[in-house]
């Protein structure tokens, strides 16, 4: 979202004379609160500071709604359908049917509007089926915030937050309504989502006055979407869903997401093949308009050839193997968020991942405490705990394993005093304590990061002074621990008088290194095994971490992956252009990250040509996660990650992920099988038709043949979908190449044309349909010879085109080497049958039909068999040349 276009909804132009700029009711509501005194701004919405009562938020939600957006909500049955019959293939199908009903040919127009409702209605029924089953299973990865309910602090689902709601947020979360703040400590909000600038803003509870005019002015407000980077609050909730900032911005501009690849190669292809369609039927109108003099025949005749070359199954069979996939993935543990994205998903040649949690087991657990010589101290123990215990913010695996390592009880001799939360700029965060006698400000974080506040250093109690000349012998057991695989904190402390009660970052100086905290997150046992696959599917595995070097790289080699380089953060900002470039596609470790800098990789290999995913779970990552082609978070992630994935995985792990892929690659090749076949069937039908409209002397088909060809040949391509993927054809990642698909159109579709030719030639001579020009025939003789001729070519064309997909589907010897779905072979086996059986049936008659001389099919058998081999020759010989790819 560009900030210059925000700027109008918000600020004004900056210019001190310019009026203040029009609010609406909801965002003067939202000032109007802002500048008021909390207890006001608190009986205005007719709250308390303990928050509302279940029965208030429950009557609250009547009145307001969900807290959602209304682009979320799904379209209704009439909308739904209007969006799938505009497009222009349905459109073209619609105004063929119109035209043959106002001309009186009515079978032509109702098999033309049984196409139109196969398309749309298999599409709509399948998509709306798989769309609910895949809703389902996205509930659980729904973001949810804390507020105070009754009293006390829940757990809620932000679509539950009503106006009047008292929300807590800390580092990590998503602001889940338009807010204002009542109490604030350190607390910075991203506000990119909403006005495109990238740096935090801070947030206090102080009260403007009056003078701030825009909401987005206001210091003591959030907005609904945006991102805590920092700090904690606590928000009264002023306004929810569409009557939020970015409600009302999503209802005026609606925006659409940015076009894939992909969704651009379809809509290409589609467009040739109607640019394609045009042309052959106003050049068969003419060519049989001037040899049969027949025009309104001839008309008639080039509209059912626009039918016969119409993709019209190409939205159903996308969307119904976008839907499937979807559900499949949903059983494989892997939530779409968003369908579109399926098709990246298996086309991702590089992922990028964090270590924790993926190539770990995300089971920190403390194994070790000393002072700086090594020696197991008690006091560092003692005062990590009291860091971990008294600290508000987003609490971490970290955390967690310093409280979970021992049973302490420090309220009973320390008291908070003040809190200066973790940021990923200073990568550290202090807690200060009431604590025998003074006021201890004790830091824990990353040991460059403590070392640099430090002036002094602690063994047992004296104290001395950190001078450089005893830097590497003090790192020397930090080292040796990274290098065993130990992720080590620094902790460090400084003592202040009682009467200092307010604490700022600057106060992280001057202070004393007491020692070290080592944690060991043992690698997963499966991890090591997703490598090799991911690798043998052809997708390279880049780690970015926040982490340090040493430890990272002991990780990797454990789990397989072969360090080509590790390059470090600080190493990054010193390139730029293409050596910058040329590092970010050669390495593929980097540490000491920041959330930055994983953007910057991230958008540097898709300018390369990768189709890059991002694999992450914490705020640290939303920003790389938005910029690769795949965002991937999982179930336990943050809010702000969870809401910036396209794919949520409920299981953290590679294997889970790489099972995906193949998914999305399976899903990807059915697409293309129906693609190729649609391009290289129209392309040798152009000849056939061509050459029988000028060479045979009436219609080589009737128009209401053509039509029921096609909707017969529609009919054996809905198993497309359920297909099986040959697992050659998902070895490595599956990109659109449109001109790959028209050099397979160009050397496969001409095939087809000389069995139709050899068709009309058995027709013609070998069953005497020739006789058609001898001008003793009586009238009804010579339609009887027509419809002979026009019921071979009806036979032979379904039978070819129907079976042809057995061959097309697959790299191997069909049937032998590589077998169909069960469903793909029925709907093939009994679209050939009927085919076979329609000259026989009660409906020969009207659809123009004779029953064909027995000896008729001995000659099919032979043309399906020689066409099938010579169909799989030159496939071989095609994708032994050009690839798939």
């Amino acid at each position: 979202m560009k900030k210059g276009f925000f700027a109008r909804f918000s600020k004004g132009s900056g210019n001190p004379s310019s009026p203040a700029p029009v609010l609406n009711e909801h965002e003067q509501r939202l000032v109007t609160i802002c500048t008021r005194p909390i207890q006001e701004a608190l009986d205005a919405l007719k709250t308390a500071l303990e928050g509302l009562t279940a029965e208030e938020t429950e009557n609250r939600l009547d009145e307001y709604g969900p807290n959602e957006l209304s682009n979320r909500k799904r379209l209704g049955f009439w909308a739904d359908i209007f969006q799938r019959i505009k497009g222009p293939l349905v459109v073209q199908l619609l105004v063929i049917a119109l035209i043959s009903a106002l001309i009186g040919e009515i079978k032509s127009a109702v098999i033309v509007g049984m196409m139109i409702l196969l398309s749309v209605g298999l599409s709509y029924i399948l998509d709306r089926r798989s769309s609910r089953a895949v809703d389902t299973l996205g509930k659980r990865v729904q973001s949810r915030t804390f507020a105070l309910r009754d009293g006390k602090e829940s757990e809620v689902k932000i679509s539950e937050i009503v106006p009047g709601d008292i929300v807590l947020l800390q580092s990590g979360s998503i602001v889940p309504a338009d807010l204002r703040i009542i109490a604030a400590k350190d607390f910075f909000v991203s506000e990119s989502a909403l006005t495109g600038e990238s740096m935090p803003v801070e947030k206090t509870s102080a009260n403007p006055g009056a003078s701030l005019h825009s909401a987005l002015d206001q210091p003591n407000a959030c907005f609904y979407g945006t991102s805590v980077t920092s700090g904690t609050a606590r928000g009264l909730v002023v306004n929810t869903g569409v009557r939020t900032l970015f409600g009302g911005i999503s209802e005026r501009l609606n925006e659409k997401g940015e076009e894939t690849s992909f969704d651009r190669g379809i809509r290409s292809f589609t467009w040739l093949m109607i640019r394609f369609m045009m042309v052959l039927a106003c050049a068969v109108f003419f060519i049989v308009g001037m040899t049969k003099g027949n025009w309104l025949e001839a008309m008639l005749f080039g509209l059912s050839i626009a039918v016969g070359l119409t993709p019209e199954m190409l939205p159903m069979i996308v969307t119904v193997n976008l839907a499937k996939g979807a559900l499949t993935l949903a059983q494989k543990k892997v939530i779409v968020k968003r369908l579109q994205s399926i098709q990246n998903f298996g086309a991702i040649d590089i992922l990028c991942t964090d270590k924790t949690g993926t190539l770990t087991q995300d089971r920190v657990v403390l194994e070790r405490h000393v002072d700086i010589i090594g020696h197991a101290s008690d006091e560092v123990l003692n005062y990590a705990y009291i860091n971990s215990y008294f600290q508000t913010g987003l609490r971490n695996l970290i955390d967690r394993a310093v409280l979970n390592h021992v049973d302490l009880y420090p309220e009973q001799d320390c008291r908070l005093v003040d809190e200066l939360p973790f940021d990923f700029h200073r990568r550290r965060m202090s807690v200060v304590v009431d604590y025998e006698g003074d006021h201890v400000l004790i830091c824990k974080g990353a040991v460059e990061e403590i070392y640099a506040c430090c002036s002094s250093y602690q063994i047992d109690d004296e104290v001395y002074p950190l001078i450089d000349m005893i830097r590497a012998d003090l790192f020397e057991d930090v080292e040796n621990l990274n290098r065993d695989g130990f992720r080590v904190l620094a902790i460090g402390y400084r003592e202040f008088p009682r009467n200092k009660t307010v604490f700022t970052v600057d106060d992280e100086s001057q202070l004393i290194l007491l020692g070290y905290v080592a944690f060991f997150d043992p690698p997963k046992v499966s991890a090591t095994e997703a490598i090799e696959l991911l690798s043998n599917a052809g997708v390279k595995v880049k780690v970015l971490t926040g982490d340090n070097g040493l430890v990272t790289e002991k990780v990797c080699r454990d789990v397989g992956i072969n360090v080509e380089r590790i390059i470090t953060g600080s190493d990054l900002a010193q390139v730029s252009g293409k050596e910058f470039s040329k590092t970010v596609q050669e390495s593929n470790v980097f540490v000491k990250l920041s959330p930055s800098q994983k953007e910057q990789i991230v958008k540097e290999l898709r300018r390369n040509g990768h189709v890059v995913g991002f694999m992450g779970d914490g705020i640290n990552d939303a920003p790389a996660m938005k910029a690769a082609d795949v965002g991937i978070s999982v179930d336990s992630a943050v809010d702000v990650a969870k809401e910036s994935a396209d794919i949520v995985l409920l299981e953290k792990s590679l294997r889970v992920l790489e099972e995906g892929i193949m998914e999305g690659r399976r899903v990807f090749a059915n697409i293309i099988k129906y693609i190729r076949m649609g391009a290289s069937s129209n392309f040798g039908n152009m000849f056939s038709v061509i050459g029988a409209s000028y060479l045979i002397p009436f219609l080589p088909m009737q128009p209401v043949q053509i039509l029921t060809n096609n909707l017969l040949y529609d009919f054996s391509q809905t198993g497309i979908p359920t297909d099986n993927v040959d697992e050659e054809l998902v070895a490595k990642p599956l990109k659109w190449n449109i001109d790959n698909i028209k050099r397979f159109m160009v050397f496969i579709g001409p095939v087809s044309s000389i069995f139709d030719y050899a068709t009309f030639a058995l027709m013609w001579f070998f069953f005497r349909c020739s006789a058609f020009t001898n001008p003793a025939l009586t009238a009804l003789q010579k339609e009887s010879l027509a419809q002979l001729f026009q019921t071979g070519w009806f036979v032979e064309s379904l039978l070819t085109q129907t079976l042809i997909v057995h061959i097309i589907r697959t790299r191997k010897i069909p049937f032998f080497g590589s077998r169909a779905s069960l469903p793909m072979t029925m709907t093939t086996l009994a679209i050939m049958a009927i085919g076979a059986w329609l000259p026989y049936s009660p409906f020969a008659k009207d659809l123009g039909m004779v029953p064909l001389p027995a000896v008729f099919w001995g000659w099919i058998a032979a043309f399906l068999v020689t066409y099938s081999l010579l169909t799989h020759l030159i496939k071989t010989w095609f994708f032994h040349r050009y690839g798939d790819n």
